[in-house]
């Protein structure tokens, strides 16, 4: 593993946990810029844009988890919670139906 990757990994993590969501997510960004394949930077992002309200990138980067890795069950139980996260910010029912799917992908695994 690159050490740049883990050290902005780190420095994303420390800011998250500071609640500085914007500079967490600049963060995990130059991590994927660097690997895009990065899943756990994926799976911090879903954190971090749910944080900043931003629905539509948080969905994108849970999703983009599950597809790297398709049979971690852990990212499919991170899916259903990234649209709960978003159904509860935005009402829209479709993520509730997402999050039933995720749950029960994650079963399989």
């Amino acid at each position: 593993m690159d050490r740049e990757i883990l050290q902005w990994e780190n420095e994303g993590e420390q800011l998250r946990a500071e609640k500085k969501y914007a500079e967490a997510a600049a963060k995990f960004e130059a991590v994927l810029a660097k690997d895009p394949t990065f899943v756990r930077a994926h799976l911090a992002l879903a954190v971090v844009y749910y944080n900043l309200e931003d629905y539509e990138k948080s969905v994108a980067h849970g999703e983009k988890a599950v597809e790297l890795e398709p049979t971690d069950s852990f990212n499919h139980v991170a899916l259903s919670v990234t649209y709960q996260r978003a159904f509860e910010g935005t009402r829209d029912p479709v993520f509730i139906q997402r999050a039933e799917t995720a749950k029960a992908r994650a079963q399989q695994y």
